[in-house]
């Protein structure tokens, strides 16, 4: 028996959304681990669910401000660098490409541009360390608008996702 193809959109749309999530904590840990070993800190875990927040924990950790931008920094970084890359090797970026990286600088974006005001994870630790709300709010706009900017020039999503 096949399902409708309305069935068939919905769970393609759950199943981007999903692997979207999984690779943006992914991209955004790996900025945890790369700026812990560069200020010489040690990574003891990296914890990554598959439902649910990762996390990194690091001691010691000499730099924790560092390490802790690592994170949303690298994890709108590393997207932008692979389609640079694939800009410059293919000519263009795939669609699927452009939908993972509005992603990640949407969700790396608001997680601190609004994080703080929630007291929770990065943010929270980012203004416990000193950091302005303002940096956390700027960095929140200046990578939310082009992550929906990069959304707006896909088209609809569901054109991307039939």
């Amino acid at each position: 028996m096949l399902l409708p193809p309305r069935v068939l959109r919905i769970f393609r749309r759950a199943l981007v959304a999903y692997l979207s999530w999984l690779g943006m904590m992914a991209v955004h840990e790996s900025g945890h681990v790369l700026c812990a070993w560069l200020s010489g800190g040690h990574v003891q875990r990296v914890i990554f669910p598959l439902w649910g927040f990762s996390r990194t924990d690091v001691w010691p950790d000499p730099s924790p401000q560092f390490e802790t931008w690592g994170g949303p920094v690298m994890g709108c970084v590393w997207p932008l660098l692979a389609c640079a890359v694939l800009k410059l090797v293919n000519g263009k970026v795939w669609p699927t490409m452009l939908f993972f990286t509005g992603f990640c600088l949407i969700a790396n974006g608001s997680y601190l541009g609004v994080g703080w005001a929630m007291h929770s994870g990065d943010a929270s630790d980012l203004v416990e360390f000193g950091t302005p709300k303002i940096a956390l709010i700027a960095f929140g706009a200046f990578t939310v608008l082009p992550g929906l900017f990069i959304w707006h020039r896909l088209g609809r999503v569901s054109q991307l996702l039939q």
